[in-house]
């Protein structure tokens, strides 16, 4: 018995050094890595929910975007920061599809990461073509397609992207061969669908909103199973004439370094959660077609695990290989 005293002693003291630490935290500002650029949904969704959270928290929450790779430079940066509460990934599935097609990959996304919290979901895209597009419709996009020597193109923010998969699982469905051109991120993509360097692109409604609007961009058809309630007008991919053809958007979600303290964990997650509650955040991200959840991270772990098996699915469906 004699022997054991020593670490029993140690055992409660790391519980109550572990315990003093969670009641202080955070002592000091706390960086939350975007791994897209600046001004895209990530990005904006991340700035409204942390800015909801400071209070609660007692720190400031410094977004750092670190864009690259379809989000693999900043993926990378979390996986090898100090597992100390300090550091935190905000992502898109994005970091789900990444294994299903990319061979190499500088980290695992299930040994590296520890999940926190998944934050939206996202209830699915707008099929969207450049105004000067001759296609009103997705049956008149399909024929347009089929018909042309050269093929039209649909732009998106990176390889491997949800944006991709949409767009091939399109092709596979509708018959069509679309091509797929990848840009360095949201906002490039962006622009060359305005200026007409590509013709369409698949991508969350709220930033496809403010220039169909204007008149710049004409919307065929959501992707979900269901109309979206902003755009009540627009049909499906399925009504559309698509059969069996139906992408729910992404997710949004929280991640730290592995073995980061889970107490520091439930911490951050327990403020995300009251952040995306208030009216001001939950009406933000309605309004740009996710539906808060801010569920645990044992919650988010199982969730991630059933994520990783539907994308590599549908990656394999869309005829994506890893390279």
């Amino acid at each position: 018995m004699r022997g054991m005293l020593p670490i029993i002693v140690a055992s409660l003291a790391a519980v109550a050094a572990s315990d003093g630490t969670a009641q202080t935290y955070p002592s000091r500002p706390i960086r939350l890595l975007v791994p897209f650029p600046p001004g895209g949904t990530p990005d904006s969704n991340a700035r409204a929910v942390t800015a909801a959270m400071e209070r609660g928290l007692g720190q400031n929450i410094v977004v750092d975007n670190r864009a690259g790779a379809n989000g693999i430079v900043g993926m990378e940066t979390v996986a090898h920061a100090p597992p100390n509460g300090y550091t935190f990934l905000y992502t898109t599935v994005a970091f789900i599809i990444n294994p299903a097609v990319h061979k190499h990959l500088p980290f695992d996304v299930v040994r590296d990461f520890a999940p926190v919290t998944n934050v939206a979901l996202g209830l699915g895209y707008v099929i969207v073509v450049n105004a000067a597009v001759p296609a009103k419709s997705v049956r008149e996009l399909i024929a347009l397609a089929r018909g042309r020597d050269k093929p039209l193109g649909y732009g998106t923010s990176g390889v491997g992207n949800p944006q991709q998969i949409a767009g091939e699982l399109f092709n596979t469905r509708a018959g069509t061969a679309l091509m797929h051109v990848p840009y360095k991120g949201a906002a490039q993509a962006m622009i060359a669908l305005l200026g007409g360097e590509v013709q369409a692109m698949f991508m969350p409604p709220t930033s496809a909103l403010p220039h169909i609007k204007s008149g710049k961009l004409r919307v065929l058809a959501y992707t979900a199973a269901k109309r979206w309630s902003a755009m009540p007008d627009v049909p499906t991919v399925v009504e559309a004439g698509v059969p069996g053809y139906q992408f729910d958007g992404a997710w949004h979600g929280i991640f730290a370094p592995a073995k980061a303290p889970p107490a520091m964990l439930a911490r951050f997650q327990s403020e995300v959660r009251k952040a995306i509650e208030t009216p001001q955040v939950r009406d933000f991200l309605v309004a740009g077609g996710f539906e808060p959840i801010g569920n645990t991270p044992e919650e988010f772990r199982q969730f991630v695990a059933t994520e990783l098996k539907k994308w590599a699915e549908l990656a394999k469906i869309a005829g994506l290989k890893p390279e």
